[in-house]
């Protein structure tokens, strides 16, 4: 049982101490793989920006590259608000628009036709999101379902078969790949370390693309809760813009937030369920701060294990067959 009631500011963080540990924490790992800076992908959401400002009061801006990489399903305000983001921290940056290297790679053919699978008459000009059933609200299994919009206007919502799902998964995750194959050539041409951006809840929940977005050489802030990145991000000025840009995937064509793509619950209230089942609080204690019942906690309680277990795969490093040991440095 945890010592003390849980309440709303439960979650409240010492931020000038999170930024100093955060600061230090980035220049050791610099020094220890023996790198000159940070490089890490700008998406003009919190996490990226917050992560921007921690390497940039970490070793200067001098020494921070971001880079813009945008494709044709991205929401017409990410470059911009990505931009801004360097120009606001006074970092370098470069634009790499990966469009191309996807219809390379067959990224928007292959998401077509397994979308196909559960709507036939979808086709490259229509628009997509990919959703999920409530699990507060849903007794059983979360089903994913597509969401499509012909170019007319015209809605259609299919739950997905688990090929269609499967295959529409493994077409979108070519986006969040190919924008890591950019991160790491910028930082073997700069000799930098390639900073990810997750927070505690994408990474406790498995919410990134192994090899993709899943792929780093330090992740900052994935200790801190998402409404702790928001303290941050005030703490670090971050302009409000991007502060009040509700959380997205931006990564369909249809606008989408991680709610109904990934998360039980928005951000705040899905916090506070994680860190009550962390610190070993009850479904009744937390069930008044987020204005649900005890058996709608519950669920949430339950879909945290869930994701944890199907997403261990996702963490794991590659098994070797026999244990080699670690080099570590003299």
């Amino acid at each position: 049982m945890a010592n003390s009631p849980l309440t709303k500011d439960s979650l409240k963080l010492d931020c000038a101490a999170a930024v100093e540990a955060i600061t230090q924490g980035l220049r050791k790992c610099l020094t220890k793989y023996r790198r000159r800076g940070i490089v890490l992908g700008l998406s003009g959401g919190i996490d990226s920006t917050v992560t921007a400002a921690l390497a940039v009061r970490a070793v200067g801006p001098a020494r921070v590259f971001g880079l813009h990489m945008p494709e044709r399903d991205s929401a017409s305000e990410t470059l911009e608000l990505s931009k801004s983001v360097s120009l606001h921290f006074g970092i370098d940056s470069a634009v790499e628009e990966i469009t191309p290297i996807l219809e390379a790679t067959g990224c928007y053919r292959r998401q077509v036709e397994a979308i196909q699978l559960a709507v036939p008459e979808y086709a490259a000009d229509w628009k997509c999101k990919m959703v999920i059933e409530n699990s507060v609200d849903n007794r059983g299994f979360n089903f994913f379902h597509i969401v499509a919009q012909a170019p007319d206007g015209r809605t259609v919502k299919q739950r997905l078969g688990s090929a269609a799902y499967l295959g529409v998964l493994a077409a979108t995750n070519f986006k969040q790949r190919v924008r890591k194959m950019m991160e790491y050539y910028h930082a073997d041409r700069l000799n930098y370390a390639v900073a990810g951006t997750p927070n505690r809840l994408e990474y406790d929940q498995g919410f990134f693309v192994k090899l993709g977005d899943g792929s780093a050489d330090v992740k900052p802030i994935a200790h801190l809760y998402k409404s702790q990145v928001y303290e941050l991000a005030a703490f670090l000025g971050v302009p409000e813009e991007i502060r009040k840009r509700p959380p997205t995937t931006d990564t369909y064509s249809l606008p989408q937030g991680q709610d109904e793509f990934y998360f039980s619950l928005p951000y705040a209230q899905m916090d506070l369920c994680l860190f009550a089942k962390n610190n070993g609080y009850s479904a009744e204690d937390v069930a008044p701060l987020v204005g649900l019942s005890a058996e709608q906690v519950q669920r949430v309680f339950t879909d945290i294990d869930v994701k944890r277990d199907t997403t261990r795969y996702l963490h794991a490093g590659p098994q070797l067959m026999e244990p080699v040991p670690e080099i570590e440095p003299d």
